[in-house]
């Protein structure tokens, strides 16, 4: 399955899956993405902001219900790419707000960003991943302290590995 979204002749969004199925029901109708999908959304000027890829995904569509309510989740080594701010997130299941435009999960999440690595439970953000805001974080200094067997290497005038002090 391959789908382009375009608005004004730039491209907004692009899903890839390879395998598609499609269940209809009086009150839900879903689509089903077994063998994982890709999504790529761009920025407005059109260069590609962010990726999520996921193992399994499905799209759950309420015909009927005013405004055509749907839910898309994505579930099974979820991972979240903002390209423009180099930040990443994993996590094991993710919902999108189509109406709200807006991203979230209450499992555990890890963000990984320039500044370091932050983890907790449950983050929000936009659709784009621009602002991700952990719920729960875990205290995670231990896991940005500076690492004591580093060295450094002088890369002008090397005489040998100097010990960092």
């Amino acid at each position: 399955m391959f789908f382009v979204q375009s608005e004004n002749g730039l491209l907004k969004m692009r899903v890839e899956s390879p395998r598609m199925e499609v269940y209809e029901h009086d009150t839900l109708s879903y689509d089903l993405f077994p063998r994982g999908i890709r999504v790529f959304a761009y920025a407005e000027d059109g260069s590609l902001e962010t990726t999520i890829f996921a193992d399994k995904a499905r799209h759950d569509k309420y015909p009927g219900r005013g405004t055509d309510k749907e839910k898309w989740s994505a579930f099974g080594n979820v991972r979240i790419r903002n390209i423009v701010k180099n930040e990443t997130m994993q996590t094991d299941t993710i919902y999108w707000d189509r109406q709200t435009s807006e991203i979230w999960t209450d499992c555990y999440v890890k963000m990984f960003s320039p500044s370091g690595l932050m983890q907790g439970y449950g983050m929000r953000s936009d659709e784009r991943a621009r602002n991700a805001i952990l719920m729960h974080p875990f205290d995670n200094e231990f896991l940005l302290g500076s690492d004591s067997t580093k060295v450094v290497v002088d890369s002008v005038n090397f005489i040998g590995p100097m010990l960092k002090k």
